[in-house]
């Protein structure tokens, strides 16, 4: 019986000595300790965004995802400080051995010119003045030895100034090195730095947003779902007449009418072809348009920049709510970002809630049943173009 209980304790003991090897370093120390691996505190924190990810979507794991992001980010921030720190500390030391090195190669030319000058008179001695000028055959010998160490020595001040100019050149070559890798540590900073930037702001912009209310976040989050259903083939959609340019072709739907689908009211225009989804910025015309949000919210909801020739889906004075291609990989519309422009007819009040075929076509017509704790309907319309061209009409009433 003892036998069979080892046997059964054992994988379970080998199991958790895995799970401490693979997690060296807990939440608790990286926030801590100093002293523990940047690249370990990072790894931790990775792990923990992607289980966050993976977790229903609620605003305290978006939140808590936001927060271990930015943990994540400081990180590497820090991390790249001390690289760079590292770096500039041997760029400081290889000046110093390159300034050293210049000094030798100086004296070290400087005792080979003389020792070329030296020479160069020694070569003009004939063997026989060399014999009439000694005074005995040991003085011969001793004259001929120092002139062989002579020449010696020349070969080795030769042979080091070589060494010392080639040691110069690595040294020289080590430091543009490392000096390029400062500035590619400089750019990684700086990009952290602005992700860093951009994350606080992104996690500010969804407390403002959803004012830290959980029904306020499930409303968002059930609209861009529907509005992605929708486009990819989630309604049922029917044949309603012809349209031209300028027909109207519904109107926007008013909150009530699509409760569970709509944050407020307004139009969400697409541009599609064969299966892809395009900017609606090269098909709109330019237009004057105001924004439903403060400047320092652009990078967030993003602005538009029409350069098209079709008219506006929507009466003037035209109100933008949220520009293409802005949030990717937030915390609602994933890595796709927001698929359209989002607009409306200036105040609610004002200008009218008519919406219009911004291209002659086929029109289309449908609703869609959001699900999830925030159910409703969302109504739209679609034009389907002579040349492939399909434009959508999103929270609105199709006539």
């Amino acid at each position: 019986m003892k036998k069979i209980l080892f046997f059964l304790v054992l994988p379970v003991f080998f199991l958790l000595l895995t799970y401490k090897t693979l997690f060296a370093v807990s939440l608790d120390e990286c926030e801590k300790n100093p002293s523990v691996n940047i690249n370990d505190c990072i790894n931790l924190l990775s792990g923990k965004v992607t289980e966050l990810s993976n977790q229903k979507k609620t605003l305290a794991s978006q939140i808590s995802q936001f927060d271990t992001q930015l943990k994540i980010t400081q990180l590497k921030i820090s991390d790249a400080q001390s690289t760079l720190t590292k770096l500039e500390k041997e760029i400081g030391i290889l000046g110093f051995r390159i300034g050293y090195v210049t000094d030798s190669i100086s004296k070290l030319e400087k005792q080979v010119k003389q020792r070329i000058v030296a020479t160069y008179q020694q070569s003009f001695i004939s063997n026989l003045e060399l014999v009439v000028a000694s005074n005995d055959f040991s003085d011969l010998l001793l004259k001929l030895q120092y002139l062989k160490q002579v020449q010696e020595n020349d070969k080795k001040i030769l042979s080091n100034l070589q060494r010392t100019k080639a040691n110069y050149a690595n040294q020289k070559d080590e430091r543009e090195q490392k000096q390029a890798a400062i500035e590619e540590q400089k750019t990684k900073l700086e990009e952290l730095k602005s992700s860093l930037d951009q994350q606080k702001l992104e996690k500010k912009v969804l407390l403002e947003v959803t004012k830290n209310d959980e029904v306020k976040f499930q409303k968002l989050l059930a609209e861009a779902q529907a509005e992605q259903a929708v486009v990819f083939g989630g309604g049922k959609t029917v044949f309603m007449r012809n349209v031209s340019q300028g027909d109207s072709i519904g109107s926007i739907a008013i909150y009530s009418a699509s409760k569970g689908c709509s944050s407020g009211a307004h139009l969400h225009f697409e541009v599609h072809k064969n299966g892809s989804i395009l900017d609606p910025n090269n098909y709109l015309k330019s237009a004057t348009v105001t924004y439903s949000y403060p400047e320092s919210q652009y990078s967030i909801y993003g602005k538009v920049n029409p350069s098209g020739n079709l008219p506006w889906p929507i009466n003037d004075p035209i109100w933008i709510n949220q520009g293409f291609g802005v949030q990717k990989n937030s915390f609602i519309y994933g890595s796709a970002g927001h698929m359209g422009i989002d607009m409306q007819t200036g105040p609610e009040d004002a200008g009218g809630d008519t919406v219009k075929a911004v291209k002659s076509g086929k029109l289309y017509g449908g609703s869609y049943q959001c699900g999830g704790r925030y159910p409703g309907t969302l109504n739209y319309a679609k034009v389907e173009h002579d040349d492939g061209l399909v434009t959508w009409y999103l929270h609105m009433i199709p006539n």
